[in-house]
């Protein structure tokens, strides 16, 4: 008995939306002999398929179901689908099937070939969900039929698995068109043309797109969250409980639900990680077929997208990700934390703290995280992973901090090296009273890493005399093998000669610094020496040496990924300072708005010097106005906190030359009357300041001095 529907086109979904993007590619489609569109459940394939299409003629559908994994269910419903886009082309192989006399598929379609031979125009063959089909005979048929169809004849496919009918053979002679999951995925355009339709409220084209990376083009996502605002009348986000509940029913339904026991337990198990290959996954799931079940599970459309398919890496797409986790607090409770510390565990094994740490953060046992702090905290703070650490730290309890002196430490070196200056001190002091309460008592080498510290808070505070006491003590107590704070001691020693203006003694120290570090790969500590040279050379007179040691500095940054690290923006504000000097001033203000985007992520006053580059700029260009606007944003954040007088002596400058450019010249006397005069000219920012109060001093002469006639 015939069901008419199944061989019908399905109307077009409420508020489709036109994909002219796809709809390009697919106008090539009549030249393959087969397009098979590919991807998870709600990826829109029968939809796209329909879609395109709809502007055809000779058009057949075949929408398969469980049923159609027989044989002559299949013959039936195919030669239907058939008969309907050739305009009944083959009724004698149509009767065959339906009086059941034929032998096999593949006799029947050698059948079929020579009966619809004389059908020349163009005409499409459409099998819907074909990833229903199990049965080898039928995929053995296909396969022959796709090898021998007329040329004139265009097999469609629409299937959430591969289909094992010689795919790589089409692929290789250029008979096949593929359209996957990635193709399928709604893009910012689409998205934001897509939800516009049903809400208001969702014409925002950022939130759009907010929506689109959270489900990563998913259709069937992003139809759910414009339904839910449509009854709403309001923007909903994925966080909703309405939201979720009809994500989790879709992918139970259509995904989870569909898989044996064993299978859903080996997905839910491999959610507590964020990416995964064989040889995670056999850790955390104790499992010696992980790469089979893997390669299985992506060529089944299970939502997992391989990372480095080379490398059998992959990751779960981010709401199944976030699905199977929901799943596994649910289902396997008791094995949560067990979970975790065998995913802890087997990053460290694979030598990556990184996501040791990442991973540890989501277990309820702190225990995990105090053991990769300890045993690979200074590793990652070496390789620039300062907000992760400092996110970690915040975690732990007093007790557990406190008692662990090596986590004190880092700490405050994070303090340090987010710019937070002004606080280091005070979490060292804190820290030893708080030691001291738990009769924690340092030793000697715990001791010096203290000193090495001490003596960084004493040289940003310009303290030069005792940053080089504790300098010399830390090496007394340190042993040779301690590499970070002997380094760190040995770069203050150089920072102290630079401030003490003996540049030929600060110049070998930095770079003594620099190959310590990189030997060691401290490579934060490496990119401060590199700066520090490049101040000295510039100090010198020799600004093109110091772009030399940044275009190095810059190599560094891009190979060990430190982008987002505070001195990252420290070598793009040195440069964009240097090349002000220059007078290559286009580049210097690109150069200061990007160290502007890296700040964003840390305190708003170490935007201080970025925002005073571009007043130079612009005073530069005599834009007076615009470099006014931006001086009044230095004095709100030297309102903020008190500064070093390097970046205060540059606002200052830079105020000077704005009123003399103005003639103003009452207000350079009047900030001479609370200007702070350095006792010596050492270095550059007392000689700076110095500078300053000479341009001063000379503006009041000129307003005071009287008029010849």
């Amino acid at each position: 008995m015939w069901i008419p529907s199944k061989l019908t086109k399905p109307a077009p979904l409420h508020k489709s939306i036109q994909r002219a993007r796809l709809l390009t590619e697919l106008e090539q489609g009549h030249h393959y002999r087969l397009v098979l569109f590919q991807s998870p459940a709600g990826f829109g394939k029968t939809t796209m398929a329909a879609q395109w299409l709809s502007g055809c003629d000779n058009v057949g559908w075949f929408s398969i179901d469980e049923s159609d994994n027989d044989p002559f269910s299949f013959a039936n419903y195919f030669i239907g689908a058939l008969n309907k886009a050739t305009n009944d082309s083959c009724p004698k192989t149509a009767a065959m099937v339906q009086r059941s006399q034929f032998g096999n598929l593949k006799s029947l379609f050698s059948h079929l070939f020579a009966e619809i031979a004389p059908w020349q125009e163009k005409a499409y063959l459409v099998l819907d969900d074909y990833h229903l089909i199990d049965d080898t005979e039928i995929h053995s048929a296909v396969s022959h039929f796709i090898k021998h169809m007329p040329q004139n004849l265009t097999l469609v496919i629409t299937s959430r698995i591969q289909p094992p009918l010689g795919i790589a053979n089409l692929r290789v002679r250029c008979q096949l068109l593929e359209v996957d999951n990635t193709a399928l995925a709604f893009d910012d355009e689409e998205t934001h043309r897509f939800l516009s339709q049903f809400n208001t409220n969702l014409a925002d084209e950022e939130t759009n797109r907010a929506f689109r990376a959270q489900v990563e083009g998913w259709p069937s996502a992003l139809q759910l969250i414009a339904l839910n605002a449509q009854q709403s009348r309001a923007i909903p986000t994925l966080s909703d409980s309405i939201t979720l509940t009809h994500l989790w029913d879709y992918l139970a339904e259509e995904v989870f639900d569909l898989l044996d026991e064993e299978s859903r337990e080996f997905l839910m198990q491999c959610s507590v990680l964020d990416r995964f290959n064989p040889e995670i996954v056999s850790m955390v799931t104790r499992r010696d077929d992980a790469l089979a079940r893997l390669t299985n599970f992506n060529r089944h459309g299970l939502f997992i997208n391989a990372v480095d398919a080379d490398e059998h890496w992959y990751r779960f797409h981010n709401l199944f990700g976030e699905f199977l986790s929901h799943q596994r607090q649910r289902l396997i409770p008791g094995m949560e934390e067990a979970l975790r510390e065998r995913a802890v565990n087997a990053w460290l094994t694979t030598n990556n703290p990184k996501q040791a740490l990442a991973c540890a953060m989501e277990a309820k046992d702190t225990a995990l995280r105090v053991k990769v702090l300890l045993n690979h905290g200074w590793y990652l703070f070496n390789h620039g992973n300062i907000r992760l650490l400092s996110a970690a730290l915040k975690t732990l309890s007093d007790d557990e901090l406190y008692s662990q002196p090596p986590l004190v430490l880092l700490r405050a070196w994070l303090a340090q090296a987010q710019h937070q200056y002004n606080e280091v001190g005070e979490l060292l002091e804190q820290g030893m009273r708080e030691m001291a309460t738990r009769n924690i008592t340092l030793k000697s080498t715990e001791q010096g890493e203290f000193d090495a510290l001490l003596a960084q808070v004493a040289i940003n505070q310009n303290h030069a005399e005792r940053a080089l006491e504790l300098s010399e003590r830390a090496f007394e107590q340190l042993p040779s093998n301690t590499f970070h704070s002997r380094i760190v001691a040995t770069s203050v020693v150089g920072e102290v000669h630079h401030c003490l203006g003996q540049l030929n003694r600060a110049l070998p120290m930095m770079q003594q610094t620099e190959k310590l570090a990189r030997q060691h790969e401290v490579y934060h500590q490496a990119l401060w020496a590199m700066l520090q040279q490049c101040e000295i050379d510039t100090a010198r007179g020799a600004p093109h040496s110091g772009l030399e040691i940044l275009d190095k500095a810059e190599t560094l940054v891009k190979q060990y990924h430190l982008e987002q690290v505070p001195m990252h923006e420290f070598m793009l504000r040195l440069r964009a300072q240097v090349l002000w000097g220059l007078n290559r001033l286009d580049e210097a203000e690109a150069l200061a708005n990007q160290s502007l985007d890296v700040m964003s992520y840390y305190d708003t006053t170490r935007s201080l010097p970025a925002y005073t580059t571009l007043a130079k700029v612009f005073l530069a260009r005599g834009e007076l106005d615009k470099a006014e606007r931006h001086l009044e944003q230095c004095e709100k954040l030297l309102e903020q906190e008190e500064c070093h007088l390097d970046w205060r002596a540059n606002v200052y400058m830079a105020h000077l030359v704005l009123w003399q450019m103005r003639e103003e010249t009452e207000r350079a006397a009047q900030w001479l009357k609370t200007a702070e005069t350095p006792a010596t000219a050492t270095n550059h920012f007392l000689q700076l300041q110095h500078r300053n109060l000479a341009r001063a001093i000379l503006s009041a002469a000129i307003a005071t001095k009287p008029s010849q006639s």
